[in-house]
């Protein structure tokens, strides 16, 4: 499996200078069926023969997830594909005709023997699989996984509760629930940050190429391991908790690059701020408000519900949920204000998320008006975003419940 992980990885960054020499020398974009006949080339020369000691599926599927990988980044969904180092995560992608799952073993094209790995389900459901690829993977820190893809029917819309919700995200609290209801933002990196930085330390004063860095390095990666299994951990039990207790869920339209540009800032002085502003990006970036959004998409997309996301400029904290007062200005650290026209006294978050569930139901067409934010003016470089209702596809809209 390293020799496979190391032909990956060459034919991976062989390709890629490849297409990056021809796209700047010619301007000339390279398909599909050029990168499978350069491949073929390589196995016959005498420096990169070794190719051919492994199984060509992964070499083939490594071909078409960097062709992926430029469509992506040319239609503005992803950022320039990038040269795989040796020290990160290392996979190999097996299709039908590069694997073998008979009786709970499974074995692998050009390998001698089974692979042994341990199944983290029933015995029953290992024998009935039909998987339609396999890929193994290893991780920085040491471990191996093997991911078994199969073919499955979609699953069967979740029964209505009733419930409709607007959701306020945040740095100080993760999440803000129009029901009041406050999700505390677990801040996994800030309690792992005094051993990651002594596990770093340690790494720093080992002689590169050495052993002993080499097992500094693992104690590292372990660390970024248990604070990126624990987020992924928190992220998935929240937001399958919102899926399940509400039909309906409205969310806004965060900028999520712009606010860790903002908080990466600094200031000349004092010193204090070129701190905090490197600790708030820092927060931002651990959030992983971005990943939560992909979550509540599918899993809302999956469940038979509805995910309406609100436009980024609507002024959800200004905006009086009791009246609909609309302050001319409001400072971050306000966290409390009293509404000037109902004299109603509002928590800014709380506040927030009943405004964000109140435009919700506007975008849902279920009210009057246009309390989206769609007509208000964009304050900034940014451009403007409407509102965006997201459901499954052929569904018909679902009624979100009034308050």
């Amino acid at each position: 499996m390293g020799r496979t992980f190391g032909c990956v990885r060459l034919v991976w960054n062989k390709t890629l200078a490849e297409r990056h020499r021809a796209y700047h020398a010619h301007g000339r974009k390279t398909s599909c069926r050029e990168a499978d006949a350069a491949l073929t080339a390589w196995k016959k020369t005498d420096e990169p023969a070794f190719l051919s000691e492994v199984s060509s599926v992964p070499l083939q599927q490594t071909l078409r997830h960097q062709h992926t990988a430029y469509a992506n980044f040319f239609a503005g969904r992803a950022r320039y594909p990038r040269f795989k180092p040796r020290n990160g995560r290392q996979s190999a992608h097996y299709t039908r005709s590069a694997f073998r799952l008979r009786g709970g073993k499974l074995t692998l094209a050009k390998h001698t023997a089974p692979l042994e790995f341990v199944w983290s389900w029933d015995d029953e459901t290992l024998a009935t699989l039909n998987p339609t690829m396999v890929i193994v993977s290893r991780e920085p820190d040491g471990r191996w996984y093997v991911t078994l893809a199969v073919d499955t029917d979609d699953p069967e819309p979740q029964p209505e509760t009733g419930s409709a919700v607007g959701v306020d995200l945040g740095v100080k609290d993760f999440a803000v629930l129009s029901t009041g209801e406050k999700i505390a933002n677990p801040k996994h990196l800030d309690r792992k940050a005094r051993n990651l930085a002594r596990y770093q330390r340690q790494m720093a004063r080992k002689q590169k190429g050495s052993n002993n860095r080499r097992k500094a390095k693992t104690k590292v990666a372990r660390a970024h391991r248990e604070i990126r299994c624990a987020r992924t951990d928190f992220l998935h039990r929240t937001t399958t908790n919102l899926v399940r207790e509400h039909d309906a869920i409205a969310i806004e339209d965060l900028n999520i690059a712009g606010m860790a540009r903002s908080a990466k800032g600094t200031v000349a002085k004092p010193g204090r701020n070129v701190r905090a502003k490197s600790g708030l990006n820092r927060a931002v970036m651990d959030a992983a408000l971005g990943e939560f959004r992909r979550q509540l998409e599918y899993k809302t997309t999956r469940a038979g519900k509805t995910l309406v996301v609100i436009d980024r400029w609507y002024p959800s904290s200004k905006t009086c949920s009791a009246c609909g007062h609309l302050l001319e200005k409001l400072s971050l650290s306000t966290r409390a204000w009293t509404c000037p026209g109902c004299r109603t006294r509002h928590d800014r978050d709380i506040n927030a998320a009943k405004n964000i569930l109140a435009a919700g139901r506007a975008v849902a067409g279920k009210t009057p008006g246009d309390a989206c934010g769609a007509d208000v003016s964009p304050q900034g470089s940014s451009l403007r975003q409407s509102a965006v209702k997201q459901e499954p596809s052929g569904a018909s809209p679902m009624a979100i419940p009034a308050l």
